[in-house]
């Protein structure tokens, strides 16, 4: 299928047929209907290769996220594709495991088909990939975290802000016994920087964490009944659980109310993350929003404008907030 079949459908010329398709140039309204009409009836898809080999650039946005299992991540491209779909923009989307040598092995493979621009979790990559992406030419955008310096342009929140304040709320109603649990530590930098936050602001109060699990893969909300026992078993006196995230904090919340322990009143807990999925549990877990369709939102608007040749904010730092649910006391 060519432009010559639907000039011919259409019965206008080649070239009005392509400015229509590009939505370039004058052309009357009752044209353009004609041959959209006629397009979509012969099922005509327009060759972008062809278009990309002058411009040096394809409509797509490399889309480059750690996890889709991951509840987190989804709500983050609904927001890009939210702000994508009125331009002529696409995205596509990479999945990297967290692991930096994957991440690396992707973006290369992106960048080989010219996107327009990058969208990017996390703002620790190897060498070679932020060689890659100085090198783009394009715009690229870091999201989820602004605890670092950006390649480009930055969109999210302060994870060690974001435990500080979590410690902060837990201190303040009075818990001294607190346990962390958490997940993927050592490729999970966002959860890393929490976690730093965290303690900072315990130590500033002279307490240290007195104790902590760890683990990685398998059903978060499993993991998170099985890490909740073991640490109990370990340390009875624990009066208060922060999970790295929401799911393993549900799976906690599920096995202290089946053990019939007061929650919050002889062991508090708290997650991250804000997901709603979770509403529906006996007890509304406390948590801290991440900002997730937000960050989608702003990144895709920083690229959408940057491919116009218009600026935008470089660095955007959203605030997340505490909801303390039915898990934190407070006054």
């Amino acid at each position: 299928m060519t432009l010559r079949d639907v000039s011919e459908a259409s019965g206008v010329s080649e070239m009005t047929v392509s400015r229509v398709l590009r939505n370039r140039g004058d052309v009357s309204p009752a044209t353009r209907d004609k041959v959209l009409r006629a397009a979509k009836e012969l099922g005509y898809v327009p060759n972008k290769i062809a278009g990309a080999l002058a411009s040096q650039r394809v409509n797509l946005v490399a889309v480059i996220i750690p996890s889709l299992s991951n509840m987190v991540f989804p709500e983050v491209l609904s927001g890009i594709s939210q702000v994508l779909e009125d331009t002529e923009l696409q995205p596509v989307v990479g999945v990297t495991d967290y692991l930096p040598e994957k991440e690396e092995k992707v973006l290369y493979e992106m960048l080989s088909w010219r996107p327009s621009g990058v969208i990017v979790a996390g703002l620790e990559h190897t060498e070679a990939a932020r060689a890659m992406l100085n090198a783009s030419g394009i715009p690229v955008v870091e999201i989820m975290d602004t605890d670092g310096e950006p390649v480009d342009a930055m969109v999210g929140i302060s994870h060690r802000r974001a435990g500080r304040e979590m410690a902060a709320a837990i201190l303040k109603a009075g818990y001294k016994k607190i346990a962390f649990l958490g997940t993927k530590m050592p490729l999970d930098h966002r959860a890393r920087k929490r976690f730093e936050g965290f303690t900072e602001v315990l130590a500033k109060s002279g307490i240290e964490v007195a104790d902590r699990e760890f683990y990685s893969g398998g059903s978060a909300l499993a993991k998170g009944r099985e890490m909740t026992q073991a640490v109990l078993e370990r340390s009875p006196d624990i009066d208060f659980i922060y999970y790295s995230n929401d799911m393993i904090g549900a799976g906690g919340l599920l096995y202290l109310l089946e053990k019939g322990i007061d929650v919050p009143g002889q062991i508090g807990l708290a997650g991250f993350n804000g997901v709603e999925l979770l509403q529906g549990l006996p007890r509304q877990l406390a948590t801290m929003d991440a900002c997730r369709r937000e960050i989608g939102i702003k990144a895709a608007e920083i690229i959408a404008a940057r491919t116009k040749g218009i600026e935008k904010d470089a660095a955007v730092t959203l605030a997340p907030t505490i909801s303390f649910g039915d898990t934190l006391k407070h006054s």
